[in-house]
């Protein structure tokens, strides 16, 4: 026997010759049924004393891996791993489920997401913009546009296409950004930006915090349990802010605001910025334009603009971080579509990119004007809200808490489906997220008419 133990180790004898004895056997150089050597030449062999074997049989007899025999001998009764698979409670797959690392959503985002796509379903609150408005025809040229061989049929760098990065850095000077394609990562759209921050940057003990309202409690898969308002007293985790058209309120925030942002903390600082090319009227540059010292991670995307299935979106930020994340996306999914983002490298390049732009704002323009004359018409004497801005939304809020989960169900029942205050928010029963952007504007009329017969019924 040419092993012995290694008394310079920090293992204690006992347990390295419990392993030893566990790998011979799940090796099969002792195979089920064989007789091992008696205690005292266990411990000649090994150079230990006895005590030490007798302890070490002891305890691989008690896991059922070894067995006595009359007679004084002992013998292998299992392999370990088929002891250890045997000892496994029986399976409970609702047990597994809960003791899962991310918890489910919000019983309410569930049914949005079910509903969504049933047919006849009317969307007032959905965060997508509607099929008539996706720029089809120019997504077919740019494909059509595409040079590919067999290196586009592959994995793309670890950050993504350096082509798309390199006509990104070019895009992003419209925002005020001046940035290299070193410090730009591709991602499957800015959800999947925030959890890799999430997963890659902050601790346990870590917070994002926001400000009200948000997001974010809808996407508990984001650092579960750690979405928290911003408080004084609490300066450990980020800072997430939406400047332009913040989702769900609309609101964009002026120059000296976004500059307060920067100067009032020592956070790191999120910025979501994939709503900035739909304002109605020009809105102030990126707050990481304003930015010097590499404390702001600025997301974009192209899911608002293009379309949300392409599913392309960008991290800006110092190399360190940038390299940190393309490292953990790699381990995740090993990349982005590389033809999602040649078409988006290929858009980018072209004035029909600005044209469709343009083109949306108006459209988004019309139909915000449409929703708003109706709400004039309706909630005027009941709700309050702000004229939109651009984006998507209007966040209309009722003098009373009627925005509840039994008017969500009793709306579901007429196939209404809309975006509650307390998505937002907790326990916010006066706001409503409405969208103008995915309905025609006689789903509006016809949806906002249901919405109106609801509220009146417990108002």
């Amino acid at each position: 026997m040419s092993w012995k133990p290694n008394r310079s180790s920090s293992q204690s004898l006992y347990e390295q010759i419990k392993s030893w004895m566990i790998t011979k056997i799940n090796q099969g150089e002792w195979v089920i049924g064989e007789k091992l050597p008696t205690q005292r030449k266990l411990a000649e062999q090994l150079e230990v004393n006895r005590s030490t074997i007798i302890q070490v049989l002891e305890e691989l007899k008690a896991e059922g891996i070894l067995a006595s025999k009359q007679g004084g001998y002992t013998y292998v009764k299992s392999k370990s791993w088929n002891q250890f698979i045997k000892n496994q409670p029986k399976l409970n797959w609702s047990r597994t489920i809960n003791q899962g690392l991310y918890k489910s959503n919000l019983d309410t985002i569930q049914k949005v997401n079910e509903y969504e796509f049933s047919p006849g379903i009317i969307r007032l609150g959905t965060g997508e913009m509607s099929p008539d408005l996706m720029p089809a025809k120019l997504i077919k040229n740019a494909i059509v546009n595409i040079q590919l061989d067999s290196t586009n049929l592959g994995y793309s760098e670890s950050q993504g296409d350096l082509v798309l990065r390199e006509s990104l850095s070019k895009h992003l000077l419209k925002r005020g950004l001046h940035t290299s394609p070193e410090n730009i990562l591709i991602v499957s759209g800015a959800l999947q930006a925030l959890q890799l921050i999430s997963l890659g940057l902050l601790d346990a003990k870590s917070y994002i915090f926001y400000d009200r309202p948000s997001y974010l409690p809808s996407i508990p898969s984001v650092h579960s349990l750690y979405c928290a308002q911003l408080k004084d007293n609490q300066n450990k985790g980020f800072y997430y802010t939406i400047p332009t058209l913040n989702n769900p309120t609309g609101d964009i925030l002026n120059i000296e605001e976004r500059k307060e942002i920067l100067s009032s903390t020592n956070m790191p600082i999120i910025e979501d910025d994939v709503y900035h090319e739909l304002t109605f009227e020009h809105a102030p540059n990126a707050l990481k334009s304003f930015d010097h010292d590499g404390q702001v991670i600025y997301i974009g995307s192209v899911s608002k603009v293009i379309s949300p299935g392409l599913r392309i979106g960008w991290v800006v930020a110092p190399t360190l971080v940038i390299n940190r994340l393309a490292d953990l996306k790699m381990q995740l999914d090993y990349g982005c579509s590389t033809l999602s983002q040649q078409v988006i490298s290929n858009l980018l390049n072209t004035a029909a990119y600005d044209d469709h732009v343009t083109h949306l704002r108006q459209q988004l323009k019309e139909r915000a004007s449409f929703m708003e004359n109706l709400l004039e018409k309706l909630f005027s004497p009941i709700s309050t809200w702000n004229t939109p801005k651009g984006g998507y939304y209007i966040w209309i809020k009722f003098e009373k808490p009627v925005i509840t989960k039994s008017l969500f169900q009793n709306l579901l029942k007429k196939n209404i489906l809309i975006n509650p205050g307390y998505l937002y928010y907790p326990k916010d029963y006066y706001h409503l997220r409405l969208s103008f952007a995915y309905c025609t504007f006689e789903e509006m009329e016809h949806g906002l008419s249901l919405l109106y017969e609801e509220v009146m019924k417990v108002i």
